[in-house]
């Protein structure tokens, strides 16, 4: 059945990060606790189905204030399929270098933040741009893909470089290269894709990591809670509170 086929690839990518990665995302989550416990961000970026887990951090219930979004509606809304903002646009833009670079003039940014970048492959030009400006700021860049599977593929970024190479650490969220992991009789293509699964996976490993650090040092989190549990008198003036410090931070206060 190729529902529990695709199910027990899953479970084996789970088991792989746990079992190559804990240190590699324990370092991760220490830089990230770092800028957040300044006052600073963690800045969060991908492409495609790499926003996924982007959508998943914050806000969202469980997530807390620290963790900035950055989501280019060109390169992540292409479930027209066709026709506007399409897949043949998207694979074009996140291919094209200098538009990263342009994505970066629309924020602001500290050398104290955190770029925490996400790619399957790590050879796409706007990811790259994406990398190489948060350096020349000064932040640290953490990315998150299929590294290993990834070693011998060639950049699209006259760089040089693949952004795992450019990282400061890189936490492999060991999904195979080619993503889709079932084989389907009669045909050349698999299906059942488990890279975005990985990315699920190793995203809330780490933020609960930098959760336990930041609550172990003292710092209150600004959770955002259910507002939907019956009886819990107070999840309106929590939420109202987390987004508050979200909007004293991005204004820069």
């Amino acid at each position: 059945m190729l529902a529990k086929q695709w199910l027990n690839n899953a479970r084996n990518v789970m088991s792989e990060i746990e079992e190559t990665q804990m240190e590699n995302i324990q370092k991760a989550a220490e830089i990230m606790a770092d800028s957040i416990e300044k006052g600073k961000w963690v800045h969060t970026f991908g492409c495609g189905h790499a926003t996924l887990p982007i959508e998943e951090m914050y806000p969202r219930i469980g997530g807390f204030v620290g963790f900035h979004p950055i989501v280019e509606l060109p390169l992540t809304f292409f479930t027209n399929i066709v026709g506007q903002m399409g897949v043949d646009q998207f694979i074009f833009l996140e291919r094209v270098e200098g538009y990263g670079r342009e994505i970066m003039k629309g924020h602001n940014f500290d050398k104290e933040d955190t770029m925490w970048l996400f790619s399957h492959t790590g050879v796409n030009a706007v990811n790259i741009d994406i990398a190489l400006d948060a350096k020349e700021k000064g932040m640290k860049v953490i990315v998150f893909g299929s590294a290993a599977e990834a070693k011998d593929k060639t950049t699209k970024h006259s760089c040089g470089k693949t952004l795992f190479q450019l990282a400061d650490l890189v936490v492999d969220t060991c999904a195979p290269g080619e993503d889709a992991s079932v084989p389907l009789k009669n045909h050349v293509d698999k299906v059942g894709p488990v890279s975005t699964m990985a990315f699920i996976t190793a995203v809330w490993m780490t933020v609960t990591t930098v959760a336990e650090i930041l609550a172990d040092r003292g710092v209150k989190l600004h959770i955002h809670p259910s507002h939907n549990v019956p009886g819990d008198s107070t999840s309106k003036q929590r939420l109202a509170d987390a987004l508050s410090e979200y909007k004293r931070r991005i204004a820069g206060v």
